[in-house]
């Protein structure tokens, strides 16, 4: 089964920068499609970024050329890099994995229900 643990959670000033981080076990086929989620309150959850087995990425829009999302399987550790913070990334952010393959062809790990999540760490961003 496979294990999700966030961290790098945290308070940030509008136009600064955090980076998260999603610590996972379990076998190597369950993690080969991994995301970043997040919600806000009062809001839906909604896809932030998403990475295959190919290392190919996807990005939603509002985050793309601000956010990146890295995997490093040797250290079994998903990163999510993000710059230019603004007040509406406020949220609490979800790390997730699946064993569905090459699936950001098109977008899909944005849309995938995913199999397995990790508890959260919330994002706040002061303006």
């Amino acid at each position: 089964q496979v294990q999700l643990t966030e961290s790098g959670g945290g308070s940030v000033q509008a136009g600064g920068s955090l980076t998260l981080s999603c610590a996972f076990s379990g076998k190597p086929y369950e993690t080969f499609c991994m995301g970043w989620f997040r919600q806000a309150p009062g809001k839906g959850r909604e896809a932030v970024a998403g990475i295959d087995s190919s290392g190919l990425s996807s990005y939603a829009s509002a985050v793309k050329g601000r956010f990146t999302i890295t995997k490093d399987n040797a250290k079994n550790v998903l990163n999510l890099q993000m710059n230019s913070l603004k007040p509406e990334d406020t949220a609490m952010y979800y790390c997730a994995a699946d064993n569905e393959l090459q699936c950001c062809s098109g977008d899909y790990c944005l849309e995938l229900e995913y199999q397995s999540w990790g508890a959260g760490i919330q994002v706040t961003v002061s303006s």
